[in-house]
């Protein structure tokens, strides 16, 4: 009887190599694919992929397993990259690796795994899935500071039947460890952080390059005119570097955030200091919903929801509900609530499903 094979996408990361190496010692017949997703063609040098494909490949070297490269910058560029403009150009802040989770290593990268004989794919995420009553739960990884979840919401019942977690029930210092022990080349390598297509460029850059700057005047929640920003799609809430305000020292002489947005206006609204009450919401509005177990909840249902990745879990309420629209309400405010955002539901340890901030509310 041939052995199960599993299609381990290897992103050249120690995490994914981990999982590989697992498998192999469980005895599965492990293919490693990795994924370019990104041609950069806007400027060289930033973006890592390159590199990364070297240490994937060394990786298979150590492990015995084959490592095929696939190319989806076609469907990145339709189903994340397009999104992601869009959502700036609309004055919203987006989450693309919630989307290249769903639309690329969950959906793309499982397609073609099953081409090359899959039974199974499996990546490095710090997750874990379990199967009971005949529907998959997605739960949080047993690391604390690497759970993945937030990420993950997107996924359905089919995708996660078809994916494997290896390294979900591990901490990162033991992942190193295995990674070590193994001579894997990835074992010191340090963790990838932001966005590919970005990669080291200045933000401001990257999206100029795509999207026409609009200038337009900076006003104080009273109506003030105190600044003029570069351009809306440039800020989000919360944020106070790049202002270029902080000599103004009026009122309470505090540093100045973003707190708003008026999109007809092209103008951005501030208010001085970090715990400023209009950059505090106890509602927010959601739509896009994902529900992973296929269902929605009954309102009104307690939940416990991430408005950000690593913001501590925060109490709160299902309180309206419809097939695209949720509203919920917290029990304690919650500083910058950012339309363009997931908001992710959780009961106790397990992901319930999320779906994209519209507007915080009082």
């Amino acid at each position: 009887m041939p052995k199960t094979r599993i299609v381990v996408g290897l992103s050249g990361g120690v995490d994914s190599s981990v999982a590989a190496l697992l498998l192999v010692e469980l005895g599965y017949d492990v293919h490693g694919v990795f994924m370019k997703n990104w041609e950069d063609d806007f400027e060289a040098g930033y973006c890592s992929a390159a590199e990364d494909l070297e240490d994937a490949r060394a990786v298979g070297e150590t492990l015995n397993i084959p490592v095929h490269q696939v190319n989806f910058t076609a469907d990145y560029q339709e189903r994340v990259f397009r999104y992601f403009l869009d959502e700036y150009r609309n004055g919203r802040t987006p989450n693309p690796d919630i989307l290249c989770n769903t639309e690329i290593k969950f959906r793309a990268f499982l397609d073609h795994a099953h081409r090359l004989g899959a039974d199974a794919i499996a990546t490095g995420h710090y997750v874990q899935c379990e199967e009971r009553d005949g529907r998959q739960h997605l739960l949080k990884g047993r690391d604390p500071g690497k759970d993945q979840s937030y990420f993950l919401y997107g996924l359905n019942q089919t995708q996660l039947a078809s994916a494997r977690f290896p390294i979900g029930h591990l901490l990162k210092t033991e992942v190193r460890e295995l990674a070590a022990a193994a001579g894997l080349v990835t074992h010191a390598k340090k963790d990838s952080t932001g966005i590919c297509f970005i990669g080291e460029r200045r933000f401001r850059e990257f999206l100029n390059h795509y999207l026409p700057a609009q200038p337009g005047p900076i006003e104080t929640v009273e109506g003030e005119t105190v600044g003029e920003h570069d351009g809306l799609m440039f800020q989000t809430i919360g944020q106070r570097q790049g202002l270029r305000i902080g000599g103004r020292r009026a009122g309470s002489g505090e540093p100045w955030y973003v707190v708003g947005k008026d999109l007809d206006r092209n103008t951005l609204i501030v208010a001085q200091g970090r715990d400023h009450p209009a950059l505090f919401h106890t509602r927010l509005r959601a739509s896009q919903l994902h529900w992973i177990s296929g269902e929605p909840p009954a309102i009104p249902f307690p939940v416990r929801a991430k408005i950000r990745y690593r913001q501590p879990d925060q109490d709160g309420v299902l309180e309206t509900l419809d097939s695209d629209r949720a509203e919920v309400r917290f029990n304690a405010p919650q500083r910058a609530v950012t339309p363009g955002q997931s908001v992710v539901f959780y009961r106790e340890d397990e992901c319930l499903g999320g779906g994209i901030i519209e507007a915080g509310y009082n």
